[in-house]
């Protein structure tokens, strides 16, 4: 009887993570000085996310590749082309959506000009080539994810003809580096709150009406490419209601990106929430940490939008032609804005020089973009996470219904997936 009633009690984390939110807005409400102070409360979470996440990413992609030869086919490039495909079509809807709603920006003198964004997409894709060859050691100290990936897909060949005790070894840490994660997570809601409440004392609840137009825009349409899209492109591979696993990782994943702002520290929640949804192991471990990287629909509607926005606030006109070169650019952007300090706001200036905006301009875009980032880049990282672990999730089950028979349900719901969106599968 006592079991039972601690069970009852027991809180799952996303409900934990709603009170710790609730709580941050009312203490940022009641005391503005305290709540700025508590901010250190959201800094230590973050830091232990950012601190664990580079060695969990090695590990997770050496571990999953060192092991590939015993396992069957992973569907990586399937995955990849979803990701890819996916950010190509948010910076359409974004564009289709600024032509219908042209957005007017408030531009003034920016004091920001310490930030120096990259000039040319030559320089974005030298810069990415060169940050893939970077010492270990180093990469993992300074967070180069692109570099880690390299490395870890590299040892990961390396150690695919070793041992059993070796392999043994190796997927032993990657379970303790896991196991820690975990245990990190369990703080997620106090971090909520200290990050919450920090933001809205810091920036006040009035700066963010001032965009709200705006807000709503980019909003919208990340809610346009996650509510249906996405769910088109799941639907192509399962060919069943797409909707109980969209709403799954919107819940499960999308939620804690939308506090934590990063999908790199989003990856062990998108881990778990792959294991607990039955998901091939060889398939998740390698996608989910390349997904941290190329999911960037979120990142291309942000270019898009604040470009276009600045070209209707100069009264410029963007030919058809234009637009989609714009497009083309803004994916492409997207997908390395997580190898570029600032994110998709710093990748802003890049776009506007392509049409002749002065860079002084550009760069108070980028200061309204940080304007506004308490709730853009919340919900931009929210769709680019969720959106990983919903593609990886969309493929493992299409491999799952070529294996076996295909179950008729005479409800809407996925044949893979119960009532709550929880795949039923067993683990490979």
């Amino acid at each position: 009887m006592k079991k039972e009633y601690n069970m009852r009690l027991k809180l799952s984390l996303i409900t934990q993570i709603m009170i710790g939110l609730a709580c941050g807005i009312s203490f940022a409400w009641l005391s503005k000085s305290h709540a700025v102070e508590a901010g250190i409360l959201g800094e230590l979470f973050i830091n232990a996310l950012k601190a664990i996440a580079p060695i969990l990413v090695l590990m997770l992609i050496l571990t999953s590749i060192s092991s590939y030869h015993k396992r069957k086919n992973s569907n990586i490039r399937q995955i990849i082309i979803l990701y890819l495909l996916s950010t190509f079509t948010a910076s359409i809807v974004a564009l289709i959506a600024s032509y219908l709603i042209p957005q007017n920006l408030i531009l003034k003198t920016s004091t920001i000009n310490v930030l120096t964004p990259p000039s040319s997409i030559l320089k974005i894709l030298h810069g990415f080539v060169i940050s893939m060859i970077t010492n270990l050691i180093e990469a993992l100290l300074t967070a180069n994810y692109i570099s880690i990936l390299i490395w870890g897909i590299g040892l990961g060949f390396a150690f695919r003809n070793s041992s059993d005790n070796t392999h043994a070894f190796l997927n032993d840490i990657s379970k303790a580096i896991t196991k820690l994660v975990c245990i990190i997570m369990k703080f997620a809601p106090i971090g909520i709150f200290g990050l919450i409440s920090s933001s809205l004392a810091s920036t006040g609840f009035h700066v963010v009406w001032q965009y709200a137009h705006l807000i709503s825009l980019l909003i919208g349409c990340m809610l346009f490419i996650a509510l249906l899209l996405n769910p088109i492109l799941v639907w192509w591979h399962i060919r069943r209601n797409p909707y109980p696993l969209v709403f799954t990782c919107l819940r499960e994943s999308g939620i804690t990106a939308f506090f934590t702002r990063s999908s790199v520290a989003n990856i062990p929640v998108n881990m778990a929430l792959a294991k607990k949804l039955g998901l091939n192991q060889n398939t998740y471990t390698a996608s989910i940490p390349i997904g941290a990287n190329i999911s960037m629909a979120g990142a291309s509607i942000t270019i898009t939008v604040m470009t276009l926005a600045t070209l209707h606030t100069l009264h410029m006109n963007l030919h058809i032609s234009s637009a989609m070169l714009l497009s083309i650019v803004a994916s492409i952007c997207a997908c390395g804005a997580s190898a570029i300090a600032g994110g998709s706001l710093l990748l802003i200036p890049l776009v506007c020089n392509m049409f002749g905006i002065p860079h002084e301009v550009a760069m108070q875009v980028i200061g309204i973009g940080f304007i506004i980032s308490v709730l853009q880049d919340s919900a931009e990282t929210a769709l680019n996470s969720s959106a990983g672990i919903l593609f990886t999730a969309a493929v493992c089950i299409a491999e799952e219904d070529q294996r076996e028979k295909p179950i008729q349900f005479s409800t809407a719901v996925s044949p893979c997936l119960d009532k709550q969106g929880i795949h039923k599968t067993k683990n490979h």
